[in-house]
């Protein structure tokens, strides 16, 4: 389905992390993938995120979730910020889609900080039954393919 959690890349990242004392590049989006029977449903954490900067692509099975949040720089009068601990800027995400996955059926929506990817199993990775003929003349015996 989705490319399997690499644990020497997230040490690599974290690694960069602690030694900067800030993310490099764009904070990365977390996320949270299941698949639901003939679908894979994928749910981006964007709180505070305006919707119309989020952009969603596929290119070459790699699905990039990219997102804005602006720090609000307008205060009024006597206001004084005394502390900044949330992240704002660019927040990005790649995934790589397998094969088994229709990347151009995906469809996206966003909701309460949340935005909700599902993508769809591809036709040609679900189970199917194939017939399997004994001898000459003999009965056909279903079998079952899947694809795990």
């Amino acid at each position: 389905m989705l490319i399997r959690f690499d644990p020497f890349r997230e040490l690599d990242r974290l690694t960069q992390e602690m030694w900067s004392g800030t993310p490099a590049g764009p904070a990365r989006i977390a996320m949270d993938a299941v698949r639901k029977g003939d679908r894979v449903e994928i749910s981006f954490e964007l709180p505070g995120v305006d919707p119309d900067s989020i952009d969603v692509e596929v290119e070459n099975n790699v699905l990039t979730v990219s997102a804005e949040r602006r720090v609000e720089t307008e205060r009024k009068e006597g206001e004084e910020v005394l502390v900044r601990e949330r992240r704002y800027g660019r927040f990005v995400r790649q995934l790589s889609l397998g094969d088994n996955l229709d990347a151009d059926r995906l469809e996206a929506r966003y909701h309460d900080g949340v935005l909700h990817v599902t993508v769809p199993v591809a036709e040609q990775a679900k189970p199917r039954k194939i017939e399997v003929s004994r001898g000459q003349g003999a009965q056909a015996i279903e079998a079952e393919v899947s694809h795990n």
